[in-house]
């Protein structure tokens, strides 16, 4: 109704920007009916199926630049990656109220959602060793609801919902899961989010730091990998590529005779990062 009245009644400039905006708007709609075809002729031409693993294959190349911001120069280990990078205080306020059920959760409850496999492994081994102090156990259940959430988002392929870990999830950390450890793909034609191998890798990444965090930086990365269903391999590179110190979980509550499980610490000074054989290899053929 706007348009009609500047075409009946507008200034000279007015009908000058309104015919400006029209012509912009024909050129948009040209544009995205053109990369649109041009996706869903690649899609047609290739499948779904065989993009992703495309996909997959490219973005696993290098690891480094989906890791959590490092501080090199930090003077103790909660400062290597800091948990404000991780959750930011606005994030952290919002799982106060999902957190609630692992604050008043009891023995009982756990051995159930333990039955139920509800939760993670790691979350309901740690739930057994809440802090008795009622800030410092708020604390350690906030951080174990969104690591046990972002192994659960990582379970995920293609995201079709728009809030996909339930209406439980507070809105600004859905919005953190898919602004942050999702890839854009096209699909007949619409834009959808995808967890690819970089994505899955950069989850990782994360639940590792606040793993740390929440266990004084000393943490058992076998029980993760097994969380997050990932190779030993994968997971180890993960591991050293966040400068971690990895050994041999000796003398863990309930690991002492199983000398399988691998221990990462964080620990200054950091270790020196050695360059890949991928990263190695791609320098000489340049």
């Amino acid at each position: 109704q706007m348009d009609l009245c500047i075409e009946a009644f507008g200034t000279s400039k007015q009908k000058r920007a309104l015919n400006s905006r029209r012509l912009n708007a024909v050129g948009n709609d040209i544009l995205n009916t053109a990369v649109t075809k041009a996706a869903a002729n690649i899609i047609d031409a290739k499948g779904v199926t065989a993009l992703i693993q495309d996909m997959a294959q490219d973005d696993v190349q290098n690891i480094s630049i989906f890791l959590p911001p490092c501080n090199e120069d930090a003077d103790k280990p909660e400062n290597v990656y800091k948990f404000e990078d991780i959750l930011s205080p606005a994030e952290y306020e919002a799982l106060r109220a999902p957190a609630a059920v692992f604050v008043n959760v009891t023995p009982e409850e756990i051995t159930k959602k333990a039955e139920d496999k509800s939760h993670c492994s790691f979350v309901l081994e740690e739930l057994k060793f809440l802090p008795a102090d009622e800030k410092s156990r708020d604390h350690k259940s906030r951080c174990l609801w969104f690591l046990d959430t972002l192994i659960k988002f990582s379970y995920l392929k293609v995201i079709k919902k728009k809030h996909p870990m339930g209406p439980e999830c507070p809105h600004i950390i859905s919005r953190k899961l898919m602004k942050n450890f999702t890839s854009l793909t096209y699909n007949n034609g619409s834009v959808q989010n995808l967890i690819s191998a970089s994505m899955k890798a950069k989850i990782t990444a994360y639940v590792i730091a606040l793993a740390l965090h929440i266990n004084n930086f000393q943490t058992d990365l076998t029980v993760l990998q097994n969380d997050l269903k990932l190779q030993e391999s994968r997971m180890m590179d993960i591991a050293k590529a966040l400068r971690l110190k990895v050994s041999k979980a000796k003398g863990l509550p309930g690991l002492e005779n199983d000398q399988n499980h691998k221990l990462g610490t964080l620990s200054l000074p950091l270790p020196v990062q050695k360059a890949s054989g991928n990263q190695r290899k791609r320098k000489k053929m340049n």
